[in-house]
Formats: C-alpha cells, structure tokens, sequence
C-alpha cells in the first residue's frame, strides 16, 4: 500500500467529482511534468537516473534513432552507415542540422564527444554505454568512423540510444558542469531555465530539422518539476497543477481512474526489479556470504502475490535479471525460487541464523514495494530497516561498499539488449558487488561475439549461475502507470520514454 492512505485518496477523488475540472496547460499549449527523482546533471553521460534519460532524449538527437513502434533503425544525426570490418563502423553525417546555440553540426562534433566520453579523465557516469568505443575518427566534415575496442554487434543499438552528440566548441568551453548549467543539444527541445534541484523548462526548437525522424513538436513548453513526495504529486494533478506523472502506484491510480478530467496509462516497461545481495569478503551483512542466507531471501518474498497486488497488470515474474524480449535474454537452465517461507526459515537456520538477524534494505523508488519485501523478511526472521533515498546517493553507497542489500531497478537506458542490462552489475564494474569472475567471462564472451547464436548461449549459462548462487533476486518486470489530463494524446511506450515532440491536446 502507498504512504498516501486510501482512505483520503477516496475523500480527494470524491471532491474532485463535484467539482468543475481543474485548470490545466491545454491553453497554453503546455506540458506540465512532476517526477520524483532529481537529475544529479542532465547531461546524458553524467547521469543514470531515468529522468536525465527523458529529458536527454528531448533536447539532444543520437546518431541513429530506433523507431519504438517498428523497431526500425533511421538516420537522424547520421544519413547512413555501414561496418568496414568486424570493429570499423562507418557513418555519413546529416548537413544543415544546428544546435540550440547556432553551431552548425559537423563531424567535430562526433569526434570530440565520442573521444571525450571515453576517456577516463571525463568521469562519466554512464560508462558501460561507451566501453565499447575504442576512439572516433573524422574521415571529412561529414563522414566519421568509430573503431570498437573489440567486436560488439550492440553498437547501433547504442548508438540509436543513450549515446547523444554534443556541440564540440561549447562542450570543450564549459565542460559536464557547465552542460548541466546551460545545456544545448540539437533536439526538438531546447532548456531554457534549469533550476538545478527544482526544475528544468524547455521550449519547441523553431530551428529542428524537418528530415529528422522524430517528428515537428506540437506542444510550445514543457516544464519538468522534480517532486519527491509521491503524495505531493498526486495531489497537484488533482488541483490541476501538474498535466502528466508516472510511476504512480497502482492503487493510487486505480482511484484517479474516477477523476474525470484526468486520464490513466499504463503498461509494462524494459525495466526489470531485482534485490542485489553483497555477497564479497567485505560485504558489511557478512550473513550474506552464506548462500543458503541468500537462498532463504529468495524463497522469503512472495513474487506473484506483490504483481498481482502492488505492481499491477502486465508485469511479469522474473527468474533472471534481465528483460525477456531482450536479446540474449533468457531464464534456461535457472533455478526457480518458489515461495517458500518455512523453506526461508530452514536455510536460515541451516547457516546459523535461526533467530533472524538485522540488515538494512537501500531503495529509492516505488517505496510501497519495498514495504512489502521488508514485511516478507521480517516474517521469516531477516529484520530488514529500510534506507530509502535519491537514486544518485544509493548507488555512491553501493559502489563504496556501504549498501549490501538494495532494491534495484534497471531500465537498459532503453537499450533492447542484454549488453545493457546483466553486464552493469556482474560484469566486474562499479556496481558488481558479487565479483564472479566466471560469470564475466560468459557475459564478455556475449558482448563480444558476432555468432548470434554464441552470444545467446554465453548470456544463458551467465544468467544461470547467478541465479544458481543467488547473487540477486529477480523479481519482475515494471508496470507504469501514467496519470495526465484527459485531454493529452500520448502513448506509454515500453522504453519509459514520454515523447513530449509527439505529443498533443485533443
């Protein structure tokens, strides 16, 4: 259940009824978006949060754009491309674009961003969506080539995804910080006020290329206003203060299905929900060592009730951490952990700990369902405190090994591949708290080999060993409910991605 109670939900909706509708930005041809996380720096590469991934997509274009309703690739910074050998890949460059700053694109600008990224000098916090580029070169003004490190068939992938271009002079000037303060991209939107904390405001590019494959906008403005209290949010869409938010939990939005001058979306997204366990020598819960504790965790929280309850239609049960459409995702070969609380009981008392022990649980978003596995816990002995905080502050206290259970969730930055996903936590990076060297071996063979069918078999046998030594649980896929004015036109798309340039009022 959500921290606002049902009871004065009822009460709210009820008085919204009687009411005539709220005021909202159709005139004004406005968007008005509340989330909760904040963006630690809403340049792309400097954040992981999946705001600074919606707003990324708003101001800045990639090189090739994944269309989300045919899955086709386009050409939207590039016009074409084609593999010169198995790590060479080569890209015509599109004429005419600009940036929100005047600057005119050229093959500098792909060449400095490509090489700056890469480097380790630039700190940027995104690096498993760059690991893969060894160096970008420029061939002419518009015609580029960037060489892999080694042969990674995911690159187009990445590249009609969370890797953007930035203008080279402007970027070289003010650097990350400087982007966060005064962004400029080259999207459909351009920021004009980014109140770092509070919001970012943007406005339609009257100067956005016709040729691009996403579409002339129609809506002038939209704000972003970053709201952590969910009850705030839901009380400014029913005072007409807000046009559209997300993520809202299933019972809140099953009532404002009743609000008549709002409307309610939702569907299942890429993004997978798993417990991560430290299991490592130093880990601060040394019970977590002892896989028959971790075993006990798995068989402790009950996965089909909390979708069924909680997370809401079309999220699925997962049984490895990965998103199943993705490729090479795959649950072959893994163990099932049925729920089992007498089971949980045993191990536990198998590796020591009859009476249970203490432990706290680190979250930072959808903090009913973190409610719900701490009861689970509690009721088989693991008295787990709850930690919950922005999404930026979690993952520091994972990587200086301060965090040893966390519920995770993880969205591939929309990346229909399972490069994006398993790797970022087992593959020896700064979030891998488990350190199997034989599971990265299998996922680096996946990233790395052209044969389809080789990449698939060595993401299968690494999905199975760590849900066979139990590194995380895999709970399910996301359901998204979006709550907006009634009057919106917009799709919910599977990649979490509100497409304000494609959206409109009735």
């Amino acid at each position: 259940m959500s921290r606002f109670s049902t009871g004065v939900l009822t009460a709210v909706v009820a008085a919204m009824m009687a009411v005539a509708p709220a005021l909202a930005d159709k005139k004004g041809n406005a968007i008005r978006f509340a989330y909760d996380q904040v963006v630690e720096n809403v340049d792309p590469f400097m954040n992981n949060v999946r705001i600074g991934v919606i707003i990324g997509q708003q101001v800045w274009d990639t090189l090739i754009y994944r269309d989300p309703k045919t899955a086709e690739y386009k050409g939207q910074l590039a016009t074409a491309w084609k593999w010169i050998d198995d790590k060479t890949l080569e890209l015509d460059l599109r004429k005419g674009v600009k940036f929100h700053n005047g600057a005119e694109f050229t093959a500098d600008d792909v060449v400095y961003t490509l090489n700056f990224v890469v480097s380790p000098e630039s700190k940027v916090v995104t690096r498993q969506n760059v690991a893969w580029i060894d160096r970008a070169e420029k061939i002419d003004a518009y015609k580029v080539r960037i060489i892999c490190k080694e042969p990674f068939p995911a690159a187009i992938e990445y590249l009609a995804g969370p890797v953007v271009i930035h203008p080279h002079e402007y970027y070289a000037k003010v650097g990350p910080h400087g982007m966060n303060e005064k962004p400029v991209g080259s999207g459909p939107y351009r920021i004009t006020e980014h109140s770092v904390g509070k919001y970012v405001r943007m406005e339609r590019n009257p100067d956005y290329f016709k040729d691009s494959p996403k579409p002339q906008p129609k809506i002038e403005k939209v704000e972003i206003r970053f709201i952590p209290d969910r009850q705030t949010q839901v009380a400014e869409m029913m005072a007409g203060g807000a046009d559209m938010i997300m993520n809202v939990a299933l019972d809140q939005a099953t009532q404002m299905k009743a609000v008549p001058t709002l409307q309610v979306v939702s569907g299942e997204t890429m993004r997978i929900v798993f417990l991560h366990l430290d299991s490592r020598e130093a880990t601060t819960a040394p019970q977590l060592r002892d896989l028959k504790v971790r075993q006990a965790i798995m068989h402790a929280i009950d996965r089909e009730s909390m979708v069924k309850q909680i997370v809401g239609q079309g999220a699925r049960v997962l049984h490895t951490v990965c998103f199943p459409p993705q490729f090479g995702c795959s649950d072959e070969g893994a163990p099932r952990y049925a729920y089992d609380p007498a089971k949980a009981k045993q191990l536990l008392a198998e590796a020591g700990f009859k009476d249970g022990f203490d432990i706290d649980l680190y979250a930072y978003r959808e903090r009913n369902q973190t409610e719900a596995m701490i009861g689970y816990l509690r009721a088989v002995g693991i008295r787990a405190n709850l930690r919950f905080m922005q999404y930026a502050a979690m993952r520091e206290a994972n990587r200086a090994g301060k965090a040893a259970m966390l519920h995770q969730t993880w969205g591939s930055f929309s990346v229909n591949d399972v490069s994006a996903s398993t790797p970022v936590y087992y593959k020896f990076g700064p979030d891998d708290i488990s350190r199997d060297p034989e599971v990265r071996d299998f996922l680096q063979r996946g990233d790395s080999q052209v044969d389809p069918a080789v990449r698939k078999e060595a993401y299968r046998k690494a999905l199975a060993l760590i849900a066979e030594r139990a590194y995380s649980l895999p709970l399910y896929s996301l359901t998204t409910y979006y709550v907006a004015n009634k009057d919106l036109v917009f799709i919910a798309y599977p990649d979490e991605i509100p497409r304000f340039w494609e959206m409109s009022y009735k």
